[in-house]
């Protein structure tokens, strides 16, 4: 299924879902951003807004992006913050922001979906400020190897999500390219990952 539709789809029911990655991705970004304050964030890919709630709390301005209508609607209800806007944006266009606006840029679970991290980087250097950051939380590609996708239930039905494979030299050679530098890298399992190749590969970088 197309990634829009999917996710449009699967907005209804993608906090009620058993969710393993969207739990700890949730956790890390908390963790690795605690008792740290922003002025302006940009957040790709918003969906429901696991992570939008918690950005409303260190940020003093959110500006929260997704392409699927589904999933900004589900944003909107649950996060009711003075501090948040939202818009809907293709990210493998020109992103509907200016230039070196924001200090933090978060990307959560989003770049399995983009086929080209090239753009991805070049317009996080063109709207990041001086010394801002760049996090990004990713399925790991070593879970992509063994097949493991974004999917969800319908009915008895499992419907897959178009998905392409991110090498972790990628991230960070595509990083290089566009003068980041790499501040954080680290891999991440679940409590249920017991003996299995990591669930989440999480950068930061600084422009």
């Amino acid at each position: 299924m197309g990634i829009q539709d999917a996710y449009n789809e699967w907005s209804g029911i993608y906090d009620t879902n058993t969710n393993l990655t969207r739990d700890l991705d949730s956790t890390l970004t908390r963790n690795l951003l605690a008792d740290q304050q922003f002025d302006h964030i940009l957040e790709l890919g918003c969906g429901t807004g696991k992570n939008t709630q918690f950005f409303v709390q260190i940020g003093r301005n959110v500006h929260a992006l997704d392409f699927s209508q589904g999933m900004i609607e589900k944003a909107k209800e649950k996060v009711r913050a003075d501090n948040v806007r939202f818009s809907m944006a293709d990210l493998t266009k020109q992103w509907p922001c200016e230039d070196k606006a924001y200090d933090l840029i978060s990307c959560n679970l989003v770049l399995e979906h983009i086929p080209d991290l090239a753009h991805i980087f070049s317009e996080a250097a063109r709207v990041l400020r001086s010394g801002g950051k760049f996090l990004i939380n990713e399925l790991h590609p070593f879970k992509q190897y063994q097949g493991t996708k974004a999917r969800f239930e319908r009915g008895d039905e499992t419907i897959e999500v178009d998905v392409f494979v991110h090498h972790i030299s990628e991230f960070i050679n595509t990083a290089l390219k566009n003068n980041f530098k790499l501040i954080h890298f680290n891999e991440y399992w679940h409590a249920e990952d017991s003996h299995k190749p990591p669930r989440l590969v999480s950068f930061i970088f600084e422009k």
